[in-house]
């Protein structure tokens, strides 16, 4: 007879949050210190030519704006599409708009390898062009791969490290769920994140390095540095925090419950040659009033790829983004200041986002009190009171040089107060990373400013020796 004790364990991993506590205080990797690092970066810089550059949509290869629908489709019928979105939002629906959107249906892997080295958890990064990025080159997962380019659509060569998380056989998983991205340029796209942790060998390649989480928040201090698809996956680790909290778990998910009740949107997918208040050029897909984002083309070259040449379209907002929490300590515990933001390509409506999620220049010709609530706030901020600041860029794959200011603020009562507007909440440090480890509940941007509240929680520690 098989014993109750052989079919039951532990709900979690009890020793995990000690585990990635250890990491982030280690700032000297198996790989050396973050100046060897730097000169390893430097290096798979100089090693391979990277080259993007912006042509008309005639000169797309592979790809070609559809009869009849006028959506912009690749041959194979993968990859993803540019099509039309149709978004009435309100209750009454007060507010309607049509805008291009990025349709990609199937799910591809975001994955970071994990190892012990020297009782010190290390995750395998690596050096990855993408062609929307600012600089090019940044750190992104061991795993960062479509499903049309893992499957081989693009006949390029096999991702590298793939067979970890197909199979997941004799690994330990430490974190595995799928995640929206970003919702105003996305129809509903999901990707899987993960960390799966090895005991065995594995070799990296020239293009990778390992790295401890201490390393990687110092490396997050600098601007386009760590790619949007690592900071997501990096998220989805435990945080070791205080379980207490303004509001209980229960009551969180309650409001969020009810703010998802609350926000009526409706977005269907339509034809882009329907959409209304975009114009298409041959060169861009331009909205009316030169706000928001355009749709472009670009040619690529790049070394290291599984496709050395390519040519795509990619969207390309217009200004620089600000995205930030502002953060209380309250009764010692850290808390930032969430929002159930919509967004029309979400799955779920609402998912909860940073206290300010925006691209200012949309709200220029508007009068300050129709500007997004704690914008200006944030936009005045002494610099005593910016406890995190740096430029990071959204995901090179989909969108050219999407760079936002990500900024965490302390905050007062009168700046943003226990009781806050509608619409926003107080989630402690712990109960939001806790959610991210959950699909739906924190949205891209809020992932990111989770990591990086983490890099500041792992400078507060000191270094191991």
């Amino acid at each position: 007879m098989i014993s109750e004790t052989t079919l039951t364990r532990p709900r979690d991993d009890a020793a995990l949050p000690a585990r990635i506590t250890r990491s982030a205080g280690a700032r000297d990797g198996t790989a050396g210190t973050t100046a060897d690092f730097h000169a390893w970066f430097a290096r798979r810089r100089a090693a391979t030519r990277f080259a993007v550059d912006r042509i008309p949509f005639a000169d797309l290869d592979g790809w070609y704006f559809e009869d009849g629908t006028g959506n912009l489709v690749h041959r194979s019928g993968r990859f993803f599409a540019v099509e039309g979105l149709h978004t009435r939002a309100g209750d009454p629906m007060s507010a309607e708009w049509h805008q291009p959107i990025i349709r990609q249906p199937e799910v591809g892997i975001l994955g970071i390898l994990a190892r012990e080295f020297g009782g010190v958890l290390h995750f395998l990064m690596q050096a990855k062009m993408e062609p929307g990025n600012p600089n090019l080159l940044q750190l992104s997962p061991t795993v960062q791969a479509t499903r049309s380019n893992y499957t081989g659509v693009h006949r390029g060569a096999a991702v590298r490290y793939l067979e970890h998380f197909t199979r997941t056989e004799g690994s330990r998983v430490l974190s595995d769920v799928l995640q929206s991205e970003h919702g105003s340029w996305f129809y509903r796209k999901r990707n899987r994140n993960m960390i799966v942790e090895v005991s065995g060998d594995v070799a990296p390649h020239e293009d990778f390095r390992w790295l401890t989480l201490g390393q990687i928040a110092e490396l997050m201090r600098f601007d386009n540095l760590v790619n949007m698809d690592s900071r997501s996956v990096l998220a989805g680790l435990p945080a070791d925090g205080t379980p207490r909290a303004l509001h209980s778990d229960t009551d969180l998910l309650s409001w969020l419950a009810a703010m998802r009740s609350a926000h009526v949107v409706r977005s269907e997918c339509v034809p882009l040659s329907e959409v209304s208040g975009w114009s298409r050029g041959a060169s861009s897909i331009d909205h009316e009033d030169g706000r928001y984002f355009r749709a472009v083309a670009v040619a690529v070259q790049a070394g290291n790829r599984e496709v050395s040449e390519w040519t795509q379209p990619l969207f390309e907002p217009r200004g620089e983004g600000v995205v930030a929490f502002l953060t209380r300590e309250i009764e010692g515990v850290p808390h930032v200041l969430v929002r159930a933001r919509p967004e029309p390509g979400f799955l779920d409506t609402v998912e909860l986002g940073p206290t300010v999620q925006c691209t200012p220049a949309n709200y220029a010709h508007l009068p300050p009190g129709e500007h997004p609530l704690f914008l200006d706030a944030v936009s005045a901020a002494p610099p005593d009171r910016i406890r995190y600041s740096a430029l990071h860029s959204e995901e090179g794959g989909r969108f050219l040089n999407a760079v936002s200011r990500y900024l965490v603020v302390e905050a007062d009562e009168a700046m943003a107060p226990l009781v806050p507007p509608f619409g926003f909440r107080w989630a402690s440090h712990g109960q939001l990373a806790e959610m991210a480890r959950h699909g739906h509940y924190v949205n891209v941007h809020a992932r990111t400013l989770l990591t990086c509240f983490n890099a500041l929680v792992a400078d507060a520690r000191p270094a191991e020796a």
